[in-house]
């Protein structure tokens, strides 16, 4: 770890106990409020959708319900899509990309689409504009079976319930996140810390860019998206190694991971088209509105792909 780097809790080179943890926990404050930037406008979207509350974290059940949004009029002839923002709570235009589609968008989309909204995975990491839940795991490594964080587990026996009922896979998954100059002041050096390893600055990627599937990448999926976005923003060119974030560029805008393997939410289905987003909101190109319609257009933009084969 660069000295500049250092983060104030625990030993350098050693793994965090529960001491450690809990001293980060205490140092994490209530920053904004998910029950009026976020649930309220859920509860205003019930006129013309189900809205199912499938869970609750406890760490306050009363203040952070879990809330999923469908369309109405499901038929296993349509298929059934996927979107999910919040898996990182400080990822805002994940969340309320996620909210502004099904304002905007969703009922255009479902003669043509079964749809599932969860725009909040994580309300206490939204509160408190952190990626880690408040035991100090990250949501978005732990979509696997016996998941350590129960935002995790919470989605994946709700949609695991959702694909028994149906009986229809989801055919689609557009998983919404940023990339944030916070990265490199706050998560990477409380990431090294706690689990003692070295982890560098990377370049953070100045404009949107798409993470796909290694196993599946979709290239002509993950284009079309890039080229509906790139309409209302602008795309991340690669650093000089041609790589965003360490990853070497598949395509303009498009880097892959192995989703299952690294416990990724864009790993959580056996869908067909998968991709995660990431929005770049501390660019002097955007502003917060600029970065939601981002997130809006990759959805649209994939949504469009799949209904024109």
């Amino acid at each position: 770890m660069n000295q500049e780097n250092a983060y104030p809790i625990g030993t350098p080179g050693k793994v965090w106990g529960t001491e450690e943890k809990d001293q980060w926990l205490a140092s994490q404050t209530i920053k904004r409020s998910y029950q009026q930037e976020v649930v309220t406008k859920i509860e205003s979207l019930k006129k013309d959708f189900d809205v199912e509350q499938y869970g609750a974290l406890s760490y306050d059940t009363n203040k952070y319900p879990l809330f999923a949004i469908k369309t109405r009029q499901w038929s296993k002839e349509k298929a059934t899509i996927l979107i999910t923002g919040g898996v990182h709570g400080y990822e805002t235009s994940g969340v309320q990309g996620a909210i502004r589609f099904i304002e905007t968008k969703a009922l255009s989309y479902s003669e043509q689409f079964n749809i599932i909204i969860v725009p909040c995975v994580s309300p206490w990491g939204y509160e408190t504009i952190n990626r880690w839940n408040p035991n100090a795991v990250d949501p978005n490594r732990s979509f696997y079976k016996d998941s350590p964080a129960e935002e995790s587990a919470a989605l994946i026996k709700y949609i695991n319930s959702l694909n028994i009922e149906l009986k229809s896979e989801i055919q689609i998954h557009i998983d919404l996140h940023e990339t944030t100059d916070t990265d490199n002041s706050e998560f990477r050096p409380a990431l090294a810390a706690r689990d003692a390893v070295e982890h560098d600055n990377w370049d953070i990627p100045d404009g949107f860019y798409l993470v796909g599937n290694t196993l599946n990448p979709t290239a002509d999926f993950q284009k079309t998206i890039i080229e509906t976005v790139e309409k209302v923003t602008h795309i991340a060119p690669a650093d000089k190694n041609n790589k965003l974030i360490g990853v070497p560029l598949e395509q303009w805008g498009v880097i892959n991971y192995a989703g299952r393997e690294l416990g990724l939410c864009m790993g959580l289905t056996e869908a067909e088209y998968v991709t995660t987003t990431e929005v770049y909101p501390d660019s002097p190109s955007v502003d917060a509105e600029n970065c939601i319609i981002a997130q809006v257009a990759a959805i649209t933009g994939g949504l469009n792909y799949v209904l024109s084969k």
